[in-house]
């Protein structure tokens, strides 16, 4: 006989039945087909705008370094960059600095702490990276420890500014080194002992080598916060802090972001003296080069008509909420015979960088990506950005944006939009100061067509595939085997003859 709980579970006590329980108490019924109200599980929805409030003494200072005129335009050389970083850059092609370093590299070269505003993409790198450089090439080096720290929030932003900083600092005989988490400790560690000038370091992965007793930060005479607002959303402040308590006091401190708020105008406070204030951008003023549009679609839909639109020529760069999500929508787009790559902190950081290196050289031409993986993504010409998964907030939604229009480009941004979340995404639409045109849509409409027909197929062309196998060694008989193939070759051939 079935147990009484099994026949009458809404006579239970909510707190003793089972969750499946507990979710059918509405009553049973046929399977229904997936639609924008009852598909499973239900999407969260982003986060209504926050209420407006009276602008701090920091946003105020930064609202009026924004208003100031631009400084006359002036060269690298001219601002007191040394010959050999000059020639550096000239190689890679960077003849004349961005606004935000124009603003900022006199003061930071004259060693006052900073505290800079701009939006991503802008050169924010090489605003703190060259005079930290040129500060620690002109002073003496007195141990292995390093002189210079760069905290930023991801390994892929790590990465990112080694690759950009590396070229610099061997022009002025310095090394760096960029220690970051999923990547093995031997290396990280050898390369300390061995002795660095700069360490570029997710905060994290630093205090487990400071705890191991690899890393000191005793000497580090130039600290720079980058993507500060970014750190404190993903509950690094204690560990910054932490870090900058260690570093003797006295030094140079640089602090920069796209945003700045949560709780950065404390770090401001306690760690930056009597900073220079420079900001190019307001946190929203790169989405006006950009067009964007929303997608309202039923869940039944919504991968067909993604998929459809990643068809496309050009890079398509796809957001979405969780790792899992990612990994998911990838192979959801390669059944549908769209290649896609995934990105996110559950990979390694090889596959990560596989799969990074691949979006940039263009196949895959998509890549989906979570909040934080995407931050360290720096790729040109990424012409459309998706909101698969809309953000939280209008402050993930600019930076996720932002991976498109940079440098002057233009670029879209489409948010694909269930029945359900309309009303939300307007409103944080209008807290990110955007108008996006709205088109309900299935598989096949004419707008998606358009999306799917936008952009142009990018450049460098795919990769060459690496040989699956090495080739193996010769031996001194490795003619052996090709003598006796020969030889019943050449009988082969006699009876045939014969």
């Amino acid at each position: 006989m079935p147990h009484p709980a099994q026949q009458h579970p809404a006579q239970q006590h909510p707190a003793q039945q089972h969750p499946a329980q507990q979710r059918q108490r509405g009553g049973a019924g046929p399977r229904r087909r997936p639609t924008a109200d009852n598909a499973r599980p239900r999407p969260a929805r982003p986060r209504p705008a926050r209420a407006e409030h009276a602008p701090s003494e920091l946003e105020r200072a930064l609202d009026a370094a924004l208003a100031r005129p631009e400084p006359a335009p002036l060269t690298f050389a001219q601002l007191g960059l040394p010959a050999a970083i000059v020639s550096a850059l000239a190689r890679r092609g960077i003849d004349a600095p961005f606004a935000i370093q124009a603003r900022t590299l006199p003061d930071a070269l004259a060693g006052r702490d900073v505290l800079g505003r701009a939006q991503t993409g802008s050169g924010k790198t090489l605003g703190f990276g060259l005079p930290m450089l040129v500060r620690l090439a002109n002073s003496k080096r007195g141990s292995t420890a390093p002189r210079g720290l760069v905290l930023v929030p991801t390994r892929e932003l790590a990465q990112q500014v080694t690759d950009s900083l590396a070229p610099l600092a061997q022009a002025v005989g310095l090394k760096l080194t960029a220690v970051f988490g999923g990547a093995p400790y031997g290396r990280q560690i050898d390369a300390l002992h061995r002795g660095v000038d700069v360490v570029i370091a997710t905060p994290g992965r630093l205090i487990d080598l400071i705890d191991k007793g690899a890393c000191t930060l005793h000497s580090v005479d130039v600290a720079v916060l980058d993507e500060a607002d970014h750190m404190a959303d993903l509950g690094f402040l204690p560990a910054v802090t932490r870090l900058l308590d260690d570093i003797a006091p006295g030094g140079q401190r640089m602090l920069f972001s796209a945003t700045l708020d949560g709780g950065i105008e404390r770090i401001v406070r306690r760690y930056l003296s009597d900073p220079a204030v420079h900001a190019v951008a307001s946190a929203a003023a790169a989405v006006e080069t950009m067009d964007h549009c929303a997608l309202i679609v039923t869940a039944y839909d919504k991968v067909a008509i993604m998929a459809e639109v990643a068809a496309r020529p050009g890079r398509t760069l796809v957001f979405v909420r969780t790792k899992h999500g990612a990994d998911r929508l990838a192979k959801q787009l390669d059944r549908a015979g769209v290649a896609a790559a995934a990105i996110h902190g559950n990979l390694k950081q090889n596959a990560r960088t596989r799969a990074l290196a691949g979006f940039a050289a263009g196949f895959p031409r998509v890549l989906v990506a979570t909040d934080v993986a995407a931050r360290g993504i720096h790729v040109d010409d990424v012409d459309l950005v998706v909101h698969f998964d809309p953000a939280n907030e209008a402050k993930d939604y600019v930076h996720r944006s932002g991976r498109t229009a940079r440098a002057g480009a233009t670029g879209t941004v489409l948010s694909l939009v269930l029945a359900g979340e309309e009303r939300a995404v307007a409103a944080m639409h209008r807290d990110a100061q955007v108008q996006a045109t709205t088109t309900r849509v299935g598989p096949g409409h004419a707008a998606v067509r358009e999306l799917a027909e936008s952009g142009t197929v990018p450049t460098p062309p795919r990769p060459a595939q690496p040989v699956a196998t090495a080739r193996p060694r010769p031996s001194a008989d490795a003619s052996r085997p090709r003598a006796r193939r020969a030889g019943r070759s050449s009988r082969s051939a006699a009876v045939r003859a014969a």
